[in-house]
């Protein structure tokens, strides 16, 4: 059973949950349907937490099947009631759009287009005026009717009202200007502070720069470093110092090609969506590390993104390619394990993770009751995989989570997960030296946010967005433990 502390986490997990719900809806009435909709989305989303959790409470262990049942019955109904929200939102956008057309069309008939530029008095943008003026004239009453210029940078912040579907206006202005003026410029579609649409014109020079080749070097040197790591995590996995004993690298090979067969599934899955959209990535940057041979690798955009379902399925590849690699490894290892099996862990190792643990009690069942558990190497390496792709999904910076969370839920919001997943990993790191060291690579080299998107308004679909949180829950899953009263009710150790 569990003991007291244990029940009184999860107590307050579920009054923290229950509260977020409560204040949710309280936030949300005012809104009327199109609040309630949404409230209903978020309700839907938690319920699998809540179900499993109020349950563990309770002593009712879900097995992985039922999990998924709850998370795939979740994602389900969200995009259900994702597309209700959106047919109630273009009644109430068709609405606004009317009125805002009536104002427009009378301000414009009380008062002639001379007095109207000359009361606005734009600040003087540092472009050529004749590139200024063909800008200008992209717009339209029925795309964005732009009502005030201001400098920025080296191009313009243009306000006004967008008068019709975000993307289509996009992409029409986007067409329009480069008929005009080539490819000098580039035209971003983003959100004010206030939250109102604005177009931002720069100059095309700003575009991301490919690699230099001193950048090349470092990544090339830093692969030959992970290469080198993946033995020594394989040797001291079999009980001996690769870098003190090359010699015997025959025997670390076989587990190092598997970590590195992880690694490289994990970049091609982001180099083939890269490909199919069209974008340019950088060689990839792996991080080496002694314990698991790598903690992935850090890769950067070298073309602008056109919109936030780019951005959503690049980030989402690599883990889901890498994670799918591992996930296969882990099941294969299990399924192989017997009682000769190259590795004997002790049971504590299946307690180190909600998904590992799930997996090995329904592959293995009572042969995790013994203090030594005799498993393939394919279990270890999957093993691994799954901890680097989970590392990697953290919601923080321009680490893959980092990046869905931004695509999903915009730009505010990935930057207060940044915040939260450091402080989280602050805390963690007072007992975990690996929760220190992602801290500090998150902190100095990807605790910034993603370049905004050329369509930085359009939001990913449903079914994006029900797909990053399922991959959001497996890391959290893969990276939790199995607390000692849980590990008990379902025999291991």
């Amino acid at each position: 059973m569990f003991t007291l502390s244990e029940t009184s986490i999860l107590a307050a997990i579920l009054l923290v949950a229950l509260g977020i719900l409560g204040w949710g809806f309280y936030r949300a009435r005012p809104f009327g349907k199109l609040g309630i909709l949404a409230w209903l989305q978020s309700v839907v989303l938690m319920t699998p937490w809540l179900l499993f959790f109020g349950l563990f409470a309770a002593g009712i262990y879900i097995n992985i099947a039922g999990i998924l049942f709850l998370v795939v019955t979740s994602a389900g109904l969200y995009i259900f009631l994702g597309r209700q929200l959106r047919a109630a939102g273009q009644d109430a956008i068709l609405k606004q759009r009317a009125t805002e057309r009536l104002a427009a069309d009378s301000s414009l008939a009380a008062n002639s287009p001379q007095l109207a530029v000359a009361e606005l008095k734009p600040e003087i943008p540092p472009l050529p005026e004749d590139d200024l003026n063909a800008i200008k004239g992209i717009f339209g009453i029925d795309t964005f009717f732009a009502t005030e210029t201001i400098a920025y940078q080296d191009g313009a912040i243009f306000k006004g009202n967008l008068r019709g579907e975000a993307e289509e206006v996009h992409n029409r202005l986007t067409a329009s200007l480069q008929q005009r003026l080539g490819d000098q410029y580039r035209l971003f579609l983003v959100e004010n502070t206030d939250g109102r649409p604005v177009v931002i014109v720069l100059p095309s020079r700003n575009d991301p720069k490919p690699m230099l080749r001193s950048q090349k070097v470092f990544a090339g040197i830093l692969l030959i470093g992970t290469i080198a790591t993946s033995l020594e995590a394989a040797g001291l996995l079999l009980n001996f110092d690769f870098f003190g004993n090359p010699g015997r690298f025959r025997e670390a090979l076989p587990i190092g090609v598997g970590i590195l067969t992880i690694l490289v599934a994990h970049e091609i899955g982001h180099w083939i969506l890269a490909r199919r959209h069209q974008i340019r990535l950088s060689w990839p940057f792996f991080l080496p590390a002694v314990q698991i041979g790598s903690f992935g690798a850090i890769t950067r955009f070298e073309s602008l993104l056109p919109n936030r379902k780019v951005l959503f399925d690049i980030a989402l590849a690599g883990p889901a390619a890498g994670g799918i690699v591992s996930l296969l490894m882990v099941v294969t290892g299990l399924l192989l394990s017997h009682p000769g099996s190259l590795f004997q862990l002790p049971n504590q190792f299946f307690q180190g993770s909600i998904l590992v643990g799930s997996l090995a009690r329904v592959v293995l069942g009572s042969a995790l009751q013994s203090p030594l558990v005799s498993v393939h190497p394919l279990v270890v390496i999957g093993w691994l995989g799954l901890v680097i792709n989970a590392l990697n999904l953290m919601p923080a910076g321009q680490l893959d989570g980092g990046r869905i969370v931004q695509a999903i839920y915009g730009r505010k919001t990935a930057r207060r997960a940044t915040i939260a997943t450091l402080i989280l990993l602050a805390l963690v790191s007072l007992g975990n030296t690996l929760a220190m060291y992602w801290a500090i690579v998150i902190f100095f080299l990807q605790r910034e946010q993603e370049r905004p998107s050329l369509n930085e308004v359009t939001e990913p679909d449903d079914a994006r967005a029900a797909l990053g949180l399922l991959a959001l829950f497996l890391m959290i899953t893969t990276l939790l433990p199995l607390t000692p009263g849980l590990a008990g009710r379902l025999g291991i150790g």
